[in-house]
């Protein structure tokens, strides 16, 4: 039986005239893409594929259309002559596609880093151009941020009540705050200005710069040590001095920044307060010691009366009983004084105007002593309140202190007694200054202890500033000394108004 062949010579025919067809469009639609986005990694894949199928499709078609054309013709020798080439141009395609397809997977890790670094390349271009577009009006909010954060931290370094110091590390002062100018007593205008001066030339000893230039160097900060400072009049002044060490991001080096704290006040109110307590101890040593004598004291000076009531008054027993007699009451005055001094009597107080008082012991004190080449001043405060005091008390204390500023200006200067209100405090204040030699420095702490005395022996007996101390501190109050020798001394004192000016 024979079967036809047109059908099947008609399918291979017809088909590879297609198979040519669309690998020709392929390859041409690949071409315009390629040519629309030259870039494109796909496309270019796209358009190496379309090529190899493009080459296996003329190949394969040609072969099957040069089969049937010689199979027609009889010519199977020819046809078996071509068959392996075109076997091989199929198999070369068919690599092709494969190599390119392999390929292709290398290029598109690529492919994704170069995205990737184009990304961020478009992205750096787009702040490039934000920052460009608002360059200026970013440098100024900069600009305005600097100059807030610059007056902030310049206030604090005007403002500030303490000293602040920028040094470099060789102790050479670059920078001082005013508050530091008039810590060291230069002033904040005129001849104030210490840059280039060492701050070691204000240290009271060259080697307080060696234990703060060691503490330095060993952890990089000094904190919380105490230092004299020598201000520029020529005195002494306590400080507290912490600093630390800065670098520069400048070309300048490292300097040092200190803070110092003034603690002079300080000082003088802890030497107060040790005076307070040992004053307070010795009073109450004197209260044991005054009851013990008194008593012997009293003894005696009966028996001595008893013994002068059967004596002839010019006979020489009754003068050595009046001897006895004179010198046991001197003791007992002493004793007594000792007693206010330990503040074991209770003050009789009553509500009294300190300046009629003060008037009272002037005119007393006028009346006793010998005041021709001595001027006593008064400056009285307009409307002071009444205060509480015991009245007798008060005159013993001012009359002392008149006393001694008699014996300071040596019969001849100017006494000055000064009353005034303190209405924050809610205290008055009498201060009682003369014009004498002053009080030497170191006599000034103990002033007030008891038998001290810069007096020649046999004109006082110490017990005068000692007991008017205790009298003062009966009352609620302070008394105070401030002098410099040979321009005279000041006492003050501070007693309580009562009740407080608030409510009144």
């Amino acid at each position: 039986m024979n079967v036809s062949l047109i059908p099947i010579w008609t399918v291979d025919v017809v088909g590879s005239i297609l198979m040519i067809l669309f690998a020709f469009l392929s390859f041409g639609l690949s071409l315009r893409l390629k040519k629309m986005d030259p870039n494109n990694i796909i496309v270019t894949y796209l358009l190496w594929v379309c090529l190899a199928l493009f080459v296996f499709a003329i190949s394969r078609s040609a072969g099957h259309l040069l089969k049937q054309i010689f199979l027609l013709s009889h010519r199977q020798d020819l046809w078996s002559a071509i068959q392996p080439f075109s076997g091989a141009i199929n198999t070369f395609t068919f690599v092709m596609v494969g190599s390119v397809t392999l390929f292709f997977e290398r290029t598109w890790a690529i492919y994704g880093t170069i995205m990737k670094d184009r990304q961020a390349l478009q992205n750096a271009h787009e702040e490039l151009l934000y920052l460009n577009q608002n360059l200026e009006q970013l440098v100024e909010k900069r600009t305005e941020a600097l100059v807030i954060s610059e007056q902030k931290y310049r206030r604090i370094f005007e403002v500030s009540k303490d000293m602040i110091l920028v040094t470099r590390t060789d102790g050479r002062i670059v920078n001082l705050n005013p508050a530091g100018k008039q810590m060291i007593g230069l002033g904040v205008s005129g001849d104030g200005n210490v840059e280039g001066r060492f701050f070691q030339s204000f240290l009271s000893s060259p080697e307080d710069w060696n234990t703060i230039s060691r503490h330095i160097e060993d952890r990089g900060f000094i904190s919380s040590e105490e230092f004299d400072l020598i201000l520029e009049g020529g005195a002494q002044r306590r400080v507290l001095l912490s600093g630390s060490l800065a670098k520069s991001p400048s070309d300048e080096g490292e300097t040092i920044h200190f803070l110092v704290k003034d603690i002079e006040q300080r000082r003088l109110m802890q030497k107060q307060m040790a005076q307070a307590e040992k004053l307070a101890s010795i009073g109450e040593l004197s209260s044991g010691i005054a009851h013990e004598i008194n008593n012997p004291l009293g003894i005696i000076l009966g028996y001595t009366q008893l013994l002068l009531r059967g004596e002839e008054p010019r006979s020489d027993r009754f003068n050595d009983l009046k001897t006895i007699e004179k010198h046991v009451k001197s003791c007992k005055a002493i004793v007594e004084d000792l007693l206010n001094f330990a503040r074991t009597s209770s003050p009789q107080k009553e509500y009294l105007d300190i300046q009629a008082v003060i008037d009272d012991v002037i005119g007393f004190v006028r009346h006793h002593s010998n005041l021709e080449n001595i001027q006593i001043e008064t400056h009285f405060a307009p409307g002071l309140p009444p205060a509480l005091m015991d009245e007798k008390k008060i005159k013993q204390v001012l009359i002392n202190l008149l006393m001694n500023a008699i014996h300071a200006v040596d019969r001849k200067g100017t006494i000055t007694i000064t009353t005034r209100l303190n209405q924050p405090a809610n205290r008055i204040t009498v201060e009682v200054s003369d014009t004498g030699h002053g009080i030497e420095k170191e006599n000034l702490l103990r002033i007030f202890d008891p038998f001290f005395t810069t007096k020649p022996t046999g004109e006082g007996t110490g017990l005068g500033l000692s007991v008017s101390y205790g009298i003062i501190k009966g009352h609620g109050g302070n008394i105070t000394v401030k002098s410099e020798l040979g321009k005279g001394a000041a006492f003050t004192l501070s007693l309580p108004v009562s009740p407080p000016l608030s409510g009144r």
